[in-house]
């Protein structure tokens, strides 16, 4: 049993991120979980396997005897109109893949956490954005959490947006720097879940059932298989407004205090000369360097996909330097974020320089971030490692 400590609002405590994410999902009662372990995700479905073992919840809880498996134990539990819930990292993610296609094809809104962690050869089990990085066009929507909070509002919100669009939701937590550290956090009760997110009740005809046949991932020839790529792309993108809405509505429900819009978060100065642009824990990093720095600011992406581009051409607008910081690599001129940030914004006059930094688990220090601001200024047209 971890450890639980409580301080001085009831509401609040110092959870494990593993635990803060177990303890949603089960608030959020969904009917079918699937689990297979692997390292640092295994903490999540520990404490799922506990809690339905202890009687403190109804949920199918299904061991699957690979990724592949649990990936479609829920494409096959939510295809029949329930929630669902899965989690996985690394190479459980790789081992998905195939599965998570067809889920996002077949329109079913699984929700998933992956515990993002690098991905082998060679063997490594720290965390960098490898793995999801992998599968960002899969056609799941994407959100990225700094911290626990963040994460456990992410994935509320995750089931609201899968259940409005029928567009399946990845919520990435920082293997290890999330889900094994220990943060203050509110678990929302299931009761005040409620409020926001009701009963799952899906409209009929998107789901199979006896009384009302239809055909899920079917047979399509080349003119109506384009039609569903095209649906997918608008439906993907046109959910931007809506995570937006949401968001603030999650916001009011939870009396929950954010600078972030469910897109973005900006950080320092409107106007500042030099802004950071990343994703995920990382962002803690760069706030305690850029707290006294008002030429330099922080701008988080919170959804990367669907890509917020709009928001961050607005947010940038007045930047002559952008620093973007990628935790992946993409085998050409730019990294995964990088490449996207640059096709944002054309502007020649924008100094954009891209950074790989934290693979397989290396340390981003403050002092290397201090360092990057240092040399914001100067060009570079290829990616840096550090």
């Amino acid at each position: 049993m971890k450890k639980v400590i409580k301080i001085k609002n009831k509401d609040r405590q110092i959870l494990e991120g593993s635990r803060a994410i177990a303890l949603t999902i089960k608030n959020i009662s969904p009917d079918v979980i699937s689990a297979y372990p692997i390292t640092p995700q295994t903490h999540i479905v520990e404490d799922l396997a506990k809690f339905k073992a202890d009687g403190k919840t109804d949920y199918e809880y299904i061991r699957a005897e690979s990724e592949f498996a649990a990936a479609s134990i829920v494409l096959g539990a939510s295809a029949t109109g329930v929630r669902t819930y899965s989690a996985t990292s690394s190479q459980g993610l790789l081992l998905m893949s195939e599965v998570l296609y067809n889920i996002s094809g077949m329109r079913l809104p699984v929700v998933i956490t992956c515990a993002n962690r690098a991905i082998s050869s060679p063997i490594n089990i720290w965390n960098d954005h490898s793995d999801v990085m992998a599968l960002r066009d899969s056609g799941f929507l994407q959100f990225f959490a700094e911290t626990h909070q963040e994460a456990v509002y992410q994935h509320i919100l995750a089931y609201k947006i899968a259940e409005m669009t029928m567009l399946p939701v990845m919520i990435n937590v920082d293997g290890f720097i999330l889900t094994h550290s220990y943060e203050e956090v509110i678990i929302p009760s299931k009761t005040m879940i409620k409020k926001y997110l009701p009963t799952y009740k899906p409209e009929l005809g998107t789901y199979l059932n006896p009384k009302n046949p239809v055909t899920l991932g079917g047979f399509y020839p080349p003119e109506h298989y384009s039609q569903t790529r095209e649906d997918l792309f608008t439906d993907t993108r046109e959910s931007l407004k809506l995570i937006k809405q949401e968001w603030k509505n999650l916001q009011s429900v939870f009396n929950y205090k954010s600078k972030s819009n469910g897109l973005t978060e900006y950080t320092g100065n409107i106007k500042a000369k030099t802004i950071i642009i990343a994703l995920g824990s990382v962002a803690g990093t760069i706030k305690e360097v850029i707290k006294k720095d008002k030429q330099c600011a922080l701008l988080k992406i919170c959804s990367f996909r669907p890509f917020p581009a709009d928001e961050i051409r607005q947010k940038t607008q007045f930047a002559k330097n952008i620093i973007v910081i990628d935790k992946a690599i993409s085998l050409s001129e730019y990294g995964p974020l990088g490449t996207e940030i640059k096709a944002t914004i054309e502007d020649s006059k924008k100094n954009i320089k891209n950074y790989i930094a934290g693979l397989g688990g290396r340390d981003i220090s403050e002092e290397a971030i201090k360092s990057l601001i240092k040399t914001a200024n100067t060009s570079s047209k290829k990616v840096i490692f550090i």
